[in-house]
């Protein structure tokens, strides 16, 4: 059977793997205000996520 001269750590391996997956959010525009907000969430300006109100949001008096 094969035996490598050096092992790489699991740690290693594990960081390795990590920052190769890591990516910025992807951004979307709310088609009820327009603001923007991370795609797949409720807008926090108005509580509609996909066309839908998900939030109430209170009345400021």
């Amino acid at each position: 059977m094969a035996h490598p001269k050096r092992r790489q750590s699991k740690t290693r391996t594990a960081k390795r793997r990590t920052h190769d997956k890591a990516v910025a959010p992807t951004l979307a525009i709310c088609p009820n205000c327009g603001e923007w907000h991370v795609y797949h969430t409720v807008c926090g300006a108005c509580g509609y996520y996909r066309g839908k109100l998900a939030i109430e949001k209170e009345a400021a008096v």
